[in-house]
């Protein structure tokens, strides 16, 4: 079966970046298991992935513009320290959900000088091209329920 919309793909991945340095990989894990067609993973893999089949091995780069996005230098911004109640130390690497007008936001502390804090609301992989070795595990067809819910269930999957 080759992988098509509505299709369940299990997948093994090893993800560097332009200098070779592995960010991610399911080497030792259970493959990463996707609802094809769905949004469960970034547009650029998913389009690689069209059409391959189990024990198809490939290597796919990335651009920005079809992975994390272009880093958005409005999303990096200096707040004060005091808006960070409740945590004893702020540390740079610290992940906090932020509360902004187009709702919660994931945020990433850059660096701590006295009371200001900078924070960046950009994915960690923004403004980076992606390169992946994959070897497909397998492909079947989704179920109606994995269909209508937009993610896998079962093994690898979402467990309601």
């Amino acid at each position: 079966m080759q992988i098509a919309q509505n299709s369940v793909v299990a997948f093994h991945y090893t993800l560097t970046n332009n200098a070779g340095e592995v960010l991610d990989s399911s080497e030792g894990r259970e493959p990463l298991t996707y609802l094809h067609g769905a949004g469960n993973i970034i547009p650029g893999l998913e389009k690689e992935l069209e059409g391959r089949a189990a024990g198809d091995k490939l290597t796919a780069t990335i651009e920005p513009s079809d992975g994390y996005g272009e880093k958005q230098d409005q999303l990096v911004q200096e707040v004060p320290r005091d808006a960070f109640q409740g945590v004893e130390s702020v540390e740079p690497g610290m992940q906090f959900q932020a509360q902004t007008q187009g709702g919660p936001l994931m945020v990433t502390v850059t660096s701590v000088e006295g009371d200001t804090v900078t924070v960046d609301g950009n994915h960690p992989l923004a403004g980076q091209t992606l390169n992946f070795d994959v070897e497909i595990a397998s492909v079947r067809e989704a179920s109606q329920e994995e269909i209508e819910h937009g993610h896998v269930h079962g093994e690898g999957g979402h467990q309601h």
